[in-house]
């Protein structure tokens, strides 16, 4: 069985909600499956054929995973950080933005920090770590999900007419658009890092006039 028999396979599997639930929460501790790029494909195949069954059912599932997932990293940043990779302790500016405001506004940060790449487990490690209160932490995990899962139902709905039922055009655009969208939020993160920093720059102090001395009598 060649690889695109065996993903057509995949999508029409009934492991296919279940694997996937388990895809994206596990994607929340260890970022390193590809859970969002079968999702979109996923959501492409669903809209080919006009599964709406099928497409309810996605985003069930990928909302469910993502929760999971964020409570784990939650759980792992408020009692350990041994169990979490090297980003999630990084000191960068989403970082000290995320902890800077989760106590004032902590769904906006948990949903901004959603979209942008690693931003998921950054948001939620930094959420576990400054303590934010459980009943805080979870309005924002869903709010974050939910944005998440109209978005790879927005990216379903327009390739679908696209790619039909055919499973190579399904699993290229799947990897297509995972590339773009990790390129281009990569590339608005790093101009917003850069305006960011450019508006914290302190100015140069004024320098003081030396006194001038008075004239000899």
């Amino acid at each position: 069985m060649d690889i695109v028999s065996a993903f057509d396979a995949c999508l029409h599997s009934v492991w296919l909600l279940p694997v996937l639930a388990v895809m994206i929460a596990i994607d929340g501790p260890a970022p390193v499956l590809p859970s969002e790029t079968l999702l979109m494909s996923a959501m492409a195949a669903a809209f080919g054929i006009g599964d709406v069954a099928g497409i309810v059912g996605l985003l069930v599932a990928a909302l469910i995973g993502s929760v999971i997932g964020d409570l784990v990293v939650f759980g792992l940043g408020r009692s350990s950080h041994r169990f979490l990779p090297r980003a999630a302790h990084a000191e960068c500016t989403l970082s000290r933005w995320a902890r800077a405001n989760l106590f004032r506004r902590p769904v906006v940060v948990l949903v901004g920090a959603r979209m942008l790449p690693g931003g998921r487990l950054v948001g939620s490690a930094a959420a576990g770590r400054v303590g934010l209160p459980l009943r805080s932490f979870l309005p924002g995990s869903l709010a974050g999900s939910t944005v998440w899962c109209l978005y790879m139902l927005a990216i379903g709905l327009v390739l679908g007419p696209i790619v039909g039922s055919n499973p190579l055009m399904i699993l290229a655009a799947g990897v297509v658009m995972a590339v773009v969208t990790a390129g281009g939020f990569a590339i608005g993160q790093r101009v917003w890092t850069v305006l960011r920093a450019r508006s914290v720059q302190p100015t140069a102090p004024i320098p003081t006039p030396e006194p001038v001395p008075a004239p000899a009598r």
